[in-house]
């Protein structure tokens, strides 16, 4: 299925899968007036009313647009006006934050108009100088930085955010270093309908000079970041050196109904991670290359929950892209050269096995199809359980969520349901170690829904080696676990859940580098659908 085939079908069908028409188009303004055009710095000489993005914000009523010129915006609204200390654990605070429904903000130039989590007067915009971070207010006094957030859209429906950059907003003992994040909160959908297209996200600092874990403290964590939210899209995104994700996913109730597409995502310890996002996501003519890890969604009872991770349509709907009750759809993508240990990295995301395009972690009913997979050293795609020691939260236990018990792991999430179809792998599984391949599974339990895997282009091979053979459907439970010795030694190695064999090679980490932003495209016309205004004249630039 070509990717602009299965692209119609899910537009012509997207209400059958349990899409809501709000993942598909921009949010309409609410308002039944004429939507304000406020704007911010200069355009072409002509100077907006406002100087800052967070001023246009608080003057903004629902269904207005913020347009923002050229520029270093250096943000602050989260050290001018500081939240309850409570606040730090929910990410409620950003460099610029939008509680108003509806709005639209859009940069004139996705390169030129840069949000910049420095300080004030730093000589470069995103600057690496240790001498300008800034890292974020302290709760309490003598206590750690709580670190900062980008942009922040709090538990507010249907806000766009469109052609601009976002860079160096830092980590810290709160909830931070988010570059651009949509929150509905933490244990429900907080937040409908929102859309993000022609953004980069980025960080240039790394450190300053001490140790590893003092300089991953302080890293920025996720780019392009959506929790508790559902109904969206994400298109024409990038996002480089994080040491989580440059996209996250997570925490949407199994009715995530997002759909990315045309996202790059490079340098991180994962360029995609998904904890416990379900229902409809669709991942298409996407690009993830050389981070430690290409591509990881997983289950999870410790964050954002509820678990496990399953790709169920909702409501017991049919897919129209699969055919099957499988509406998590990863497609058309470039997964290639995912073999950088060095990389910012610091918790979960610091296990993903270095080079492998893509893990399916403890992850239920999804379906991978119609992929590239190039130069993945490990694995091209690996499905694995997560083993989840943390207690869980909300109520939630072990086998009420679908995990196993099993001593000196706690409780493990196996891959279940899942379908790997038509994918093509090119020299991947050059490390060469015992079991690298193209593809391979690990489960540690019986009776559960077979993975299913079929017409894969895959010179390697699978470990185990019959994978096509003897699981060619999705569904069936299954009679023993697949617990090949040689592959679960490696995935241990590699992930650093357990010793080496002797012999084992993997890339040894030697110091995080950090990347430069490629040249990227800018939104062809910004002005377009924006009310008449100052900088915009018959849907034009003036």
């Amino acid at each position: 299925m070509t990717g602009l085939r299965a692209l119609r079908w899910l537009r012509a069908g997207a209400l059958v899968a349990g899409l809501s028409a709000s993942a598909l188009v921009t949010p309409a303004p609410a308002s039944a007036t004429t939507p304000g055009v406020l704007l911010v710095g200069s355009f072409h000489g002509v100077k907006g009313q406002y100087s800052s993005i967070q001023a246009a914000v608080d003057a903004a009523r629902p269904g207005d647009w913020i347009l923002i010129g050229p520029g270093d915006y250096h943000e602050r609204h989260d050290l001018t006006s500081p939240p309850a200390a409570a606040v730090y654990r929910d990410g409620d605070y950003g460099g610029v934050l939008i509680s108003t429904r509806d709005l639209h903000l859009r940069g004139m130039s996705r390169s030129k108009v840069v949000v910049d989590g420095t300080l004030p007067g730093a000589p470069t915009p995103c600057s690496a100088d240790p001498a300008w971070q800034s890292f974020g207010p302290t709760a309490t006094a003598g206590a750690p930085p709580e670190g900062r957030n980008g942009i922040v859209v709090w538990k507010a429906d249907g806000v766009s955010i469109q052609n601009l950059t976002v860079c160096n907003f830092l980590g810290g003992s709160g909830s931070s270093g988010n570059e651009i994040w949509w929150n509905g909160g933490s244990d429900r959908i907080g937040l409908h309908g929102y859309s993000g297209s022609y953004l980069s996200a980025t960080s240039t600092f790394f450190g300053p000079d001490g140790t590893l874990a003092t300089a991953e403290q302080t890293a920025a964590r996720y780019g392009i970041f959506s929790e508790a939210a559902s109904g969206g899209t994400w298109n024409q995104i990038y996002a480089s050196n994080f040491n989580d994700s440059g996209a996250y996913v997570g925490g949407c109730q199994q009715v995530c109904n997002v759909t990315i597409d045309h996202a790059w995502m490079q340098y991180s310890a994962l360029g995609y991670s998904g904890t416990n996002s379900g229902g409809a996501v669709v991942v298409e003519h996407s690009q993830f290359d050389h981070n430690k890890d290409g591509f990881d969604t997983n289950t999870q009872f410790d964050a954002d929950p509820p678990a496990p991770q399953n790709g169920n349509c909702p409501g017991h709907k049919i897919s129209p892209i699969t055919h099957t009750r499988s509406c998590w759809v990863f497609m058309d993508n470039y997964v290639h050269d995912n073999n950088n240990p060095n990389v910012p990295e610091a918790g979960s995301a610091s296990n993903g096995p270095t080079g492998t395009g893509m893990t399916v972690s403890g992850g239920t009913n999804d379906t991978v199809m119609d992929n590239r997979f190039v130069n993945n050293g490990a694995w091209g795609v690996l499905f694995v359980p997560y083993p989840d020691e943390n207690p869980p939260i909300l109520g939630q236990t072990c086998s009420k969520t679908g995990g196993v018990q099993f001593p000196g792991f706690g409780c493990v999430f196996d891959p279940k349901g899942d379908a790997l179809i038509h994918n093509t792998f090119r020299h991947d599984g050059f490390f060469a170690n015992p079991s690298n391949a193209d593809f391979g599974e690990l489960t540690l339990s019986k009776g559960e829904p077979q993975n299913c895997f079929r017409a894969n282009s895959a010179p390697k091979g699978s470990v185990p080696a019959d994978l096509e053979k003897v699981q060619d459907r999705c569904g069936p439970l299954t009679k023993a676990a697949n617990t090949d010795p040689t592959l679960l030694a490696q995935v241990l190695c590699d992930t650093g859940f357990g010793s080496c064999p002797a012999g084992s090679s993997y890339p040894a980490f030697t110091g995080v580098v950090m990347h430069r932003l490629p040249k990227l495209a800018s939104m062809p016309n910004p002005c377009v659908g924006v009310p008449a205004n100052r900088w915009c004249r018959s849907g034009r630039p003036r």
